[in-house]
């Protein structure tokens, strides 16, 4: 039997059940909330009006000919409607979030308060240039820190996202081999790359040659070879890879590149892997966008659009969108100066401003070294992850990690309980599971990355849950596993289902029917 909240129900005893388990659909402080249109009550409203004068109407005379289609309700439903919601919501605020590849760390509250300052917070695209000297100190403090930690010598802070930033890098590419007359055809993208890499490379008009990883997880250096040619446009390669393992041929992959008159473009999403530890390009890459949220803890797009600035190579600096920050003498400008054939302006505003002033707080209070510091402390807390679980669950490859720990469903063999069934029982014991089946290259993959924000109480906890779960399945308790999640305010989905056919509004119940 169900609840209303989709919950198993409790047995019916008496003395081990509580009444309200049937009636209500609450589980303790957890409340079954409906939907508000689910509440509304005809001729409720949170606001007092003013009484409309006789022959007068609130809309110019203009009277409605059916219901507007929208709920009835006090101030306090509405209040306790979101509070409520707001307490099925998992968050990092919460406790750790292992997404593999998503790297959600803790967002610093001293980079909110910087950002809600009222010179950054107010500010408006089309002010005067004059007015907004600071905000474009901002960025150019900001572009001097992020060329000099990739070693780059140009950067655009255009792109709104990392995949906005992989489609600023290819465009900046072709309109560089467009200039010199060598229109090229393809684009290579390994397997252990982001999988938004080819479909930026798709949508810049190439056509796409996948390049296999070998049994150590990182790029098969024949195969490369093997697919290079003078069409070859770009190699699109992640550093650290998807696998969480740095590629370690990447500067003979870089001279193999250049030797075809290709270029060679990093997706930097894993940059916090390696962040004042390795220099960009000093490893030949010649375009890197860099997610502010991922490796300098700015939220995911929160208050605004993301960001996702590229740096570029001496070569593609030319042709990079505009537009750029100019100094001239205590005054700075945005100008659109660049090369014939560069690729322009991609966006109208730079509406990322807030995602600007919490990259480079973050960036100021740590320092140099305190960046490095960052780096050194997510690859030491996913090696600790890996080490805790290596021998309850089955580590994809040999050896120690980077930033993430991967995982497959090896372990899961005979046991009847799939990577999804595992991962939803982790719901039950407190925790937001980790990325499962990505990568691709591995089998029932599951990705964790636990930031280098974690200490190792929260880790040590997590760990437990994992090894009590693997403990769990190897003793046959399949059952259990493919009923979880039971305790979430919603359990388990068909998923299937959700995805193909999804229910995207409220459809008034028909009152005939129900009777």
């Amino acid at each position: 039997m169900m609840n209303r909240q989709g919950r198993p129900s409790q047995p019916s005893d008496a003395t081990t059940a509580p009444i309200s388990a049937t009636w209500t659909g609450h589980r303790a402080l957890d409340l079954n909330e409906p939907l508000l249109f689910e509440q509304d009550r005809p001729g409720v409203t949170g606001v007092d009006f003013e009484p409309v004068s006789e022959g007068k109407t609130r809309l110019g005379g203009l009277e409605r000919d059916e219901k507007i289609g929208l709920p009835g309700l006090t101030e306090s439903q509405v209040v306790r409607h979101y509070t409520r919601l707001s307490r099925k919501n998992y968050a990092i605020d919460m406790g750790i979030f292992p997404l593999g590849s998503c790297t959600m760390k803790h967002n610093p509250r001293l980079n909110e308060a910087v950002a809600a300052m009222p010179g950054f917070a107010d500010i408006h695209p089309l002010q005067p240039m004059a007015s907004v000297q600071g905000a474009l100190g901002v960025m150019e403090q900001l572009s001097h820190w992020l060329k000099t930690l990739t070693g780059m010598p140009g950067v655009s802070l255009s792109p709104k996202a990392g995949a906005h930033g992989e489609l600023c890098g290819l465009m900046t590419i072709r309109a560089a081999l467009e200039a010199r007359g060598d229109a090229r055809v393809r684009v290579l993208v390994p397997e252990s790359a982001h999988g938004t890499n080819p479909a930026t490379a798709a949508q810049c008009g190439y056509k796409v040659d996948s390049i296999p990883a070998n049994d150590e997880g990182r790029v098969d250096i024949e195969a490369l070879a093997e697919k290079l040619g003078d069409d070859v446009a770009a190699i699109m390669l992640t550093n650290p890879n998807t696998c969480g393992l740095f590629e370690r041929d990447i500067i003979e992959i870089a001279a193999m590149t250049h030797a075809a008159g290709a270029f060679f473009y990093c997706d930097g999403a894993n940059f916090n892997a390696i962040v004042g530890k390795v220099r960009p390009g000093d490893l030949g890459i010649d375009a890197m966008h860099i997610n502010l949220h991922k490796t300098f803890s700015t939220p995911h797009g929160g208050g605004g659009p993301g960001s996702g600035p590229v740096v570029f190579s001496e070569a593609l600096v030319p042709f990079a969108p505009s537009p750029f920050i100019a100094r001239e003498g205590d005054t700075l400008r945005l100008v659109e100066d660049c090369a014939d054939g560069a690729v322009g302006r991609m966006a109208a505003f730079h509406g990322q401003m807030g995602m600007y002033v919490r990259a480079l707080t973050y960036m100021l209070s740590h320092g140099s070294d305190g960046l490095a510091q960052v780096a050194e402390d997510a690859v030491l807390n996913a090696n600790y992850v890996l080490e805790g679980l290596k021998d309850v669950m089955s580590p994809s490859f040999e050896g120690p990690c980077m930033h993430e720990a991967l995982f497959d469903d090896r372990f899961l063999k005979d046991t009847g309980v799939t990577t999804l069934d595992f991962s939803k029982a982790l719901i039950d014991e407190g925790f937001h599971p980790m990325t499962m089946y990505f990568p691709l290259v591995v089998q029932g993959a599951m990705l964790i990355e636990p930031t280098e924000t974690e200490s190792k109480e929260s880790l040590d906890e997590f760990i437990g849950a994992l090894r009590h779960l693997a403990t769990m399945a190897s003793a046959g308790t399949s059952n259990s596993f493919a009923a979880a999640p039971q305790y979430s305010p919603v359990t388990r989905l068909d998923e299937t289902q959700a995805a193909r056919n999804p229910v995207l509004s409220y459809q008034v119940p028909d009152q005939d029917a129900a009777e």
